[in-house]
């Protein structure tokens, strides 16, 4: 199994910035996908950013040019620098990967618990 464990979320004012941090471990063998997602209140979860092993990167409309999504694949860990944080991006922010364990050819999709960021004055 594969167990995520996200830090780095918390109260901040508009205009300000959060890191949030999400470390896999347990039996991996490979990790593919890495991603951000978060759920407000009332709505559904949607994806912020994502990044694939090529580290490419791809990112919701509504955070272009303020969040920036990274990895570290030594560490097993992915990274979301949020700057000029709005209230609207108040909301609960689950990290997401796409792995397989050892002795196992299947990838999955593995969820964290979810860290709350909001954004009020």
């Amino acid at each position: 199994q594969v167990q995520l464990v996200e830090s780095g979320g918390g109260l901040v004012q508009p205009g300000g910035s959060l890191r949030l941090s999400c470390t896999a471990s347990g039996s991996i063998a490979e990790i593919n996908y890495m991603a951000w997602y978060r759920q407000a209140p009332g709505k559904q979860r949607e994806l912020v950013a994502g990044i694939p092993t090529d580290l490419s990167t791809n990112y919701a409309d509504s955070v272009k040019g303020r969040f920036t999504i990274s990895r570290d694949n030594a560490k097993n860990t992915v990274y979301l620098q949020m700057n000029s944080l709005k209230p609207e991006d108040t909301a609960v922010y689950y990290c997401n990967v796409f792995a397989r364990v050892r002795y196992n050819p299947a990838f999955r999709t593995y969820w964290g618990q979810g860290t709350q960021v909001t954004v009020s004055s």
